[in-house]
């Protein structure tokens, strides 16, 4: 009996002690529902971005005329935007081991050109951030281009019937922060800009939203941003700003801005340095008679004589809507193009080699693929280099290619056809 007085009043002390935990459970949850509630009605999308020095920052987008606890206004609510708030946290020590890399991600609403945002097999971007999402990476990098809805939808069109278009916030939620949001949840980006957030298209939703520098309400858009490096373990990730660089004339304007930005390579960070643009200086499209062709203009001229890449491992770019990686005869990086992230693709011929580029670069191409199809990539740390994981949309690989001793092998990828 004695053993049974001692079961029970255990019992009543445990009953008693939950009876208090539930309370005190009750009590928190009453005193953190209304900041809950409003976050959840308010806060519209929130992430957290790596910028100059690798100073982290946690922006938040809201519908509310007052910014989250803890965070500050960057950009005022006016009638295109809502407000956008930060929290400057302190500088980010992480050592990347899995990163996300994709690009080129907007539905594009330009007449004649008009996908189907409202299809997945049209417009895959939703799914291919939900994919990427599952894969829980430390880093994520997009390589520019977010915002393709920019005429209005034509009438009797039912793929783009309703959506928003221009440089707006519905728009760029439609296009990027809606379907973006499983991704930006997952882990820190890096946003390179892209042709498409110039200043004559959506470049002030771009400075609000995601710049690299603080936002000023007299200069809604910068026309260049100079190049800032991310420190990320042993190595520096470089932005560079190619945005309104054109790729078949050389622009006199940006010229000095471009070459400038070219000689800081050497100084502006440690090594190993990747170098990450959106416009790639040695791309490939499909010229006359299936020969790949391609090359940036203004970029190879501001480039020079090539020694300004000596500090460059790897090139990361966009634009050209295709997965490619190319190695190059001459004293240059090898390249990734990871521009199959949403937008109409490009057909590119699944062997590179022997492509021409424009202008009298010297450069030549040693050996390079491309792979059709939409989807996105995994570089995962290794012994010896990088693992390059080509994904499809669905989040299934296509396969494996290697980064290492400044060159990249792809024996693990058979490719296909578009």
């Amino acid at each position: 009996m004695r053993h049974l007085h001692r079961s029970l009043l255990a019992v009543r002390q445990e009953t008693h002690h939950t009876r208090h935990m539930r309370k005190c459970a009750l009590l928190l949850v009453a005193l953190l529902w209304p900041a809950a509630a409003g976050a959840d009605t308010s806060v519209l999308a929130r992430w957290t971005q790596l910028g100059p020095g690798g100073i982290a920052e946690e922006r938040a987008v809201t519908n509310s005329t007052v910014c989250p606890r803890s965070m500050t206004p960057r950009a005022e609510q006016n009638a295109e935007f809502s407000l956008v708030c930060v929290t400057i946290m302190e500088r980010d020590a992480r050592n990347p081991r899995r990163i996300v890399v994709l690009g080129d991600t907007g539905c594009r609403i330009k007449p004649p050109a008009l996908q189907d945002c409202n299809d997945p097999t049209k417009w895959p971007f939703p799914v291919v951030a939900a994919s990427a999402a599952k894969l829980r990476p430390d880093l994520v990098i997009h390589v520019g281009d977010y915002l393709y809805r920019e005429s209005a939808c034509p009438v009797g069109n039912a793929g783009c019937a309703g959506t928003s278009w221009g440089d707006n916030w519905p728009t760029w939620s439609a296009d990027f922060f809606t379907p973006a949001a499983p991704l930006l949840a997952a882990a820190p980006w890096i946003f390179v800009r892209g042709n498409h957030e110039e200043c004559s298209r959506a470049g002030v939703g771009y400075t609000r939203l995601l710049a690299p520098v603080a936002f000023d309400p007299a200069t809604p858009c910068n026309a260049h941003l100079k190049p800032f490096a991310v420190p990320v373990g042993p190595m520096s990730l470089v932005v560079m700003d190619d945005a309104a660089a054109p790729d078949t004339s050389v622009s006199q304007t940006l010229m000095p801005d471009l070459k400038d930005d070219f000689a800081s390579l050497g100084t502006i960070a440690s090594r190993p340095t990747w170098l990450l643009m959106h416009r790639p200086i040695w791309g490939l499209v499909k010229g006359p008679f299936g020969i790949p062709v391609g090359g940036n203009l203004t970029m190879m001229t501001a480039v020079g004589d090539l020694s300004a890449l000596a500090p460059v491992e790897l090139m990361l770019a966009g634009h050209i809507h295709t997965f490619e990686v190319i190695n190059y005869a001459e004293r240059v990086p090898p390249q990734i193009l990871a521009g199959h992230g949403g937008d109409n693709l490009d057909p590119t011929p699944l062997d590179l080699g022997g492509a021409a580029f424009q202008g009298n670069s010297g450069v030549q191409v040693k050996d390079g693929l491309s792979v059709g199809g939409f989807g996105f990539l995994l570089m995962a740390k290794s012994d010896v280099g990088w693992a390059i994981d080509l994904y499809r949309v669905d989040g299934t690989t296509e396969g494996r290619c290697a980064f290492a001793n400044g060159r990249i092998d792809c024996t693990g990828l058979p490719g296909r056809q578009q």
